[in-house]
């Protein structure tokens, strides 16, 4: 598994951002994958988890109602689609992939096993 994440940016208030994680190595479509993000100053924290096929998922409170997390299993792809975005958005984003053997939703960030580099969103007022 190796993990890439991309599509961060510089956005307003309220404007919307696409994350995308491929997964280069290929191996991690059986997966559960899950995004994080860290704050300057901050702990790194949960965010949204999808399990191998997609039917599952779960998001952290703050990010309910704004933020999608889906997989294409074809691609080696997921995806966060993050909409009305708010200053307190404003963090480096991480996707992640759960060993093999979790096949459940996870939100710790100890249950994961693969990380990306990361990927900025900057969200100004």
């Amino acid at each position: 598994v190796q993990l890439q994440a991309s599509g961060g940016g510089l956005v307003e208030a309220g404007a919307s951002l696409r994350l995308s994680c491929v997964d280069s190595g290929g191996t991690g479509r059986n997966n559960v994958m899950g995004w994080f993000r860290q704050a300057p100053g901050k702990e790194r924290e949960f965010v949204a988890a999808i399990n191998r096929s997609g039917f599952r998922r779960d998001y952290s409170d703050f990010v309910k109602g704004r933020f999608i997390v889906s997989r294409e299993g074809t691609k080696n792809m997921i995806y966060l689609q993050m909409n009305s975005l708010e200053p307190e958005d404003t963090a480096v984003y991480y996707c992640a992939a759960a060993p093999y053997e979790i096949s459940y939703v996870v939100t710790t960030s100890g249950s994961y096993r693969y990380w990306g580099q990361g990927t900025q969103v900057t969200v100004s007022s």
